[in-house]
């Protein structure tokens, strides 16, 4: 039997070997909505909408974002394809090239910013327990690291990672973590004072939900890769939605909360200080742990959309991605990234809102491939939503693009699709 790591992204997983269920599902999606990216988002939204408004603005757009990105998860599980395998039914066989190039160069930009942030938060834990300029605060040491952690996931496959590390543990050790600092908040912050003071103003609540949105409308390309292992949809989209939603919320509201009562210049190094103050930095180290899991699903599903353009395997390009990622992370320094989070949205989200049309409404979960290189209407759709979001983003910032976009992408592949039927 082949390894889960050699299963070919064109092909469909078959039956029996769909071994994921809603708990499976519910351990992965709660451990790729924790991660240090998580709580350095609230911090971006704290200063401007403070406490209240972020919390809304984080719940509104995580319930929205989880629902879309567990639907996608669905097809996935209908049509036992990969992420990018599956956009060949909806834009043709070429068509779906596109969107896995771009899928494989966000993903590589992903994988990048996770070792990263690992990086400069181990570097940064390590001067306190040691000393400033100690072996253990160099961040070469901890960029190869993680860099190499990640990439070993990467090639181990989700099966070998999600069954023996995940569900055994892994998702245990990070609700201890999850809990601690949340006890540790409230007994040294004083949050009805925080719940009181308002937001300076600086970032319009529409803007704060499509920066939430994107948290989980980030994972859309990648889902499939995973759920194409899951048993039946209604477990594959509850454990998803579930998982995902409890974790994001949790970590992006404290990751806001932090920033509001010890680091309320919003500097990085002051919000990671902050929340190593609790249990002697566990907690944070255990969520520092974690992160490699995120790195490993953009390294991995990387592999998977190269592996639709180039017939490689998929072990092989996880190794060389993992490699490229470790490179690129030694050099570049760690932006400032809310731009990237929304240039996603813009790209991806209208694709998505395509594609759920055309599985769900016109062609009624069917995983029968449409002949055709090239599906023009879909393609045409798509470019309409993405169109709209950046001109929602420029001329009316203070409407939101995200959902817009993703919806009116969705209504003209309804059109499209109904005309040339």
């Amino acid at each position: 039997m082949n390894t889960p790591s050699t299963y070919s992204p064109d092909i469909a997983v078959p039956s029996h070997q769909r071994v994921f269920g809603a708990r499976d599902l519910f351990s992965l999606w709660f451990s790729l909505g924790i991660g240090l990216m998580v709580l350095q988002t609230g911090a971006l939204l704290a200063p401007g909408l403070g406490l209240s408004g972020s919390l809304l603005a984080i719940f509104l757009g995580t319930l929205v974002g989880v629902a879309l990105l567990a639907s996608v998860g669905v097809i996935g599980s209908d049509s036992g394809l990969s992420s990018m395998a599956a956009l060949k039914l909806s834009l043709g066989s070429r068509g779906a090239s596109l969107p896995a190039l771009l899928n494989v160069l966000q993903l590589v930009g992903w994988g990048s910013f996770e070792i990263i942030v690992m990086r400069d938060a181990a570097s940064l834990l390590g001067a306190r327990a040691f000393s400033e300029g100690s072996l253990w605060s160099h961040p070469l040491l901890w960029t190869v690291f993680f860099g190499a952690l990640a990439t070993l996931l990467a090639v181990s496959g989700p099966l070998t990672f999600v069954r023996k590390i995940l569900r055994k543990w892994g998702i245990w050790l990070l609700l201890a973590a999850c809990i601690w600092l949340t006890l540790n908040l409230f007994a040294k912050a004083d949050l009805a004072a925080l719940w009181a003071q308002k937001g300076d103003g600086s970032l319009p609540f529409a803007v704060g939900f499509d920066i939430a949105i994107a948290m989980p409308l980030s994972w859309l390309p990648l889902i499939a890769d995973y759920s194409r292992f899951g048993k039946r949809a209604k477990n594959v989209f509850g454990g998803t939605a579930l998982g995902f939603f409890i974790g994001n919320f949790w970590l992006m509201s404290l990751g806001v909360a932090y920033t509001l009562a010890f680091a309320p210049s919003g500097e990085v190094n002051a919000l990671l200080l902050a929340l190593a103050g609790g249990g002697l930095g566990i907690p944070l180290l255990l969520i520092l742990l974690d992160e490699s899991e995120n790195a490993f699903a953009d390294i991995h599903s990387a592999a998977v959309s190269g592996g639709t353009l180039l017939r490689l395997k998929v072990e092989h390009l996880a190794l060389a991605i993992g490699v490229i990622c470790t490179l690129i992370a030694c050099f570049a320094p760690l932006a400032q990234y809310q731009n990237f989070l929304l240039l996603i949205g813009s790209v991806f989200a209208p694709l998505f809102g395509v594609v759920l049309v055309d599985h769900f409404i016109l062609r009624k979960r069917s995983a029968e491939v449409t002949p055709g290189l090239f599906h023009g209407a879909t393609l045409l759709a798509w470019l309409g939503g993405v169109v709209t979001y950046h001109l929602l983003a420029n001329l009316l910032p203070d409407v939101g693009a995200t959902l817009p976009a993703l919806l009116l992408a969705g209504l003209l592949q309804w059109v499209l699709g109904r005309k040339g039927s």
